[in-house]
Order: structure tokens, then sequence, then C-alpha cells
């Protein structure tokens, strides 16, 4: 006879693990509080549907913070693996400039999900729309919210694919973290990732400055260095150059309830190399002139650098190529968490097993952005969704 799984959660990881489960072993429902699966999934394509990163695998790991709970599943569905899976499934994929993966141009994110959902038809997977789990009875069964009152569901196994709390529109709001807390499990509240970063900008520089890009910078906070482009907002700053510095940003914040973060803005040039440039003077420029031409500064950079030194020190080429190297910003807090790409918090990653069971209610396993972890932009989270989601079915797969 076979086991019934219960797949609570209809995103990225739970698709996967349901197309992937032995339908001879398994009788698989998925239970999804929205009527339709996929929903960050799509919203998420809005502007391209990122699938994952070409980068080198041994590199890719060491993006998350922290990997090593995720090491096992990678290894076994890495990057590679998901563009061959995709290919599989009818999906064709390119490279694009950043090393981003991407369906093929013309492949809209629905068309995608339409495929993975003929999958799990092929798959025999039944899916409930508008279930929203509320917790536990005290016999351990599962306790849903229906449109025609509360239903209890027991099975062999369940497979929780809750989500974080970012993008809450999508029906992701964090709010099953009590649920588990009374059941002993530890959590950790959810914090904004991948998010806009406040600073206390002056409002003369604000008012020139907002909306500017700064491109082909690099980054620094505490250890990590990450080259990018930011975009400047009356709030702060945001964009692929600062996203991944995000766990230290928050680990700043939590210590001095403020995180220096140190940018440069010719990063492709040494101070060297930048001090012998501005000593090539032209008599017909300005001092100012002279220094944008030599370095190809914009006037967003210009303004920056002159909001933070007196004109003496801007004059002094050793001072102006240290500003200009280490241009050091405070951020004071994070941005809104219902305006974050993604969170972190949620389960402890003490709570589960190597294979994702969670280590006090047994049979009971948990994947997805509801672990406690951090990825950057840029197909990492997907991917370790994915990755967890395939290496767990094919681990289902073997136990009976």
């Amino acid at each position: 006879m076979k086991k019934t799984i219960s797949i609570i959660g209809g995103g990225a990881s739970a698709i996967i693990l349901a197309c992937e489960l032995d339908r001879k072993k398994y009788s698989v429902s998925i239970f999804e509080k929205n009527n339709a699966l996929g929903r960050k999934f799509l919203v998420a394509g809005d502007g391209g549907l990122n699938l994952t990163h070409s980068e080198e695998p041994k590199k890719f790991i060491l993006k998350y913070t922290p990997h090593k709970f995720l090491d096992q599943a990678f290894l076994h569905f890495s990057n590679r693996d998901l563009i061959g899976w995709m290919h599989n499934l009818g999906v064709e994929t390119f490279v694009g400039s950043s090393g981003r993966v991407f369906p093929k141009k013309g492949t809209k994110p629905i068309d995608v999900l339409k495929l993975m959902e003929e999958k799990l038809r092929k798959n025999n997977v039944k899916i409930n729309f508008k279930h929203e789990w509320n917790g536990f009875s005290g016999s351990d069964e599962l306790l849903f919210k229906t449109q025609t009152g509360t239903k209890k569901i027991k099975s062999n196994l369940v497979i929780f694919c809750l989500g974080g709390a970012s993008w809450p529109v999508t029906g992701s709001k964090g709010d099953w973290l009590e649920s588990f807390n009374q059941k002993g499990i530890r959590v950790n509240s959810f914090q904004a990732s991948n998010c806009s970063f406040k600073i206390d900008w002056t409002k003369n520089i604000i008012k020139s400055i907002e909306g500017k890009a700064l491109k082909n910078i690099s980054i620094s906070c505490g250890n990590k260095i990450h080259f990018g482009e930011v975009v400047i907002t009356s709030f702060g700053l945001e964009g692929s150059g600062i996203y991944p510095l995000s766990p230290e940003i928050r680990e700043g914040l939590r210590k001095n309830n403020e995180a220096r973060i140190s940018i440069d803005l010719k990063p492709q040039l040494s101070s060297k190399e930048i001090v012998e440039r501005i000593s090539q003077s032209n008599s017909k420029l300005s001092y100012t002139e002279n220094i944008v031409k030599q370095l190809n500064l914009n006037k967003t950079q210009i303004l920056l650098l002159k909001s933070k030194m007196s004109k003496s020190d801007f004059l002094d080429p050793l001072l102006f190529v240290n500003n200009l190297k280490n241009f050091e910003l405070s951020i004071s807090s994070l941005g809104p968490i219902e305006d974050a790409i993604s969170t972190v918090g949620g389960i402890f990653l003490s709570e589960i097993s190597e294979k994702f069971e969670l280590k006090k209610i047994k049979n009971n396993f948990v994947i997805g952005e509801m672990l406690d972890y951090d990825a950057p932009t840029g197909g990492y989270l997907i991917q370790s969704c994915f990755s967890m989601g395939k290496f767990l079915a094919d681990h289902l797969n073997e136990l009976v």
C-alpha cells in the first residue's frame, strides 16, 4: 500500500519535490493557501525569470550564509543539474551578461510554471487549493482552514514548504512561526534580506543624487567585499552591489545599532594610479574638471565626495584619493520587510537533520526559505529551494 505525503505550500521547492517523488510508492498531495501554485515564482519573474546562476559550483555554494547545511543537497542537485532538469522539462535557457541563467527569449514565467504543473499532473499529484495550514491538532494532525471550515489531515510523511516573509502579497507572510514554537521547535523572527538599507542623507545632498546609480563600484562591510552597482534613494541604498552584504550589515546593526560600509568608487584603479592621473594637470581645466576628465568621474560621484570633504581636503590629492577609494557611509536600519526580496529567520538549522527532517517531530520535513539561512539575489535563493526539493524527493524515494 502506498504511503501518503502531504506537502504544505506550493512554491518552487514544493513543486520540484512533488514532481520527483515516486508515484508508485507514494500518494502525494499539495496543500496551497492560494488558488494557484507558484505565486512568488511568477512575481519574481516579472523582470525576467532568474532560474539560477552559471557560477562554478564550488564558488556557488559559498554564497549561502551559512552554507554547510546545503552542501549535500547542492552537490546532489547543482545549478548545472537544474539547467539540465529544465531542458528535460522543455525549458531552454541562456546565460545573461551577469552570469544569471534565464529561460530563452520569449519564454514567460507562466510558461515555465505550466510545464511544471503538467509534470505534476503526470505524476498524479493531487493539488488542494484554498487550504491554509493552521498548525497541529492535539494528536498531531494537520489543521487546515478551508472555505467550508476546518479540515484535519493525517499523513505518513509531511513536508513543509511554507516560505519566508518576503512579498506577503503572494501569501508568504511567515505567520506559521508560532505553530512550530508551540511544538518546542526553535524559531527566529524574520528579518529583511536583499532589501533597501537606510542612510540618513542630508537634505541638501539627497536632492541632487536621489535616483542616481553608482556603477562599477565595490562595497565592503566587515570582511566581505562585493562588486556591482547600487541606486541611491531617499531612504538609502539598494541594488545588486549591496544585497550580498546583507548578513554583514544585519550583524553590524545587531551589535552596534549601525553598520559601516566603505565604497570604492574606482576599484579598477589603485591609489597610486589615481594620484598619477590627477597629477597630469591641464592648464585649461579647473582642478575639479581635470579630476573628472582623468578619472572619468560623474557628477554624482563628485557630489558625494564633496558632501564628506572640506574644500582643502578635496584639493589635497592624497586625501581625495583616500575618500575616493574608501567612501564611508553609516547604515542605520533595514528597509521594510514587506518590500524585501527575501528574508532570513524561520526554523533554526539545528532543528533539522542532514535530510531536512525535524528532529522533534518524526517524519516531518522542512525545506526552502522557511529555514534560517541567507542567499543573495542572482538565482541563488531559488536554486537552493530546487536543490532541497530534489534532494529530499530522491532521499524519500530510497526509503520505501
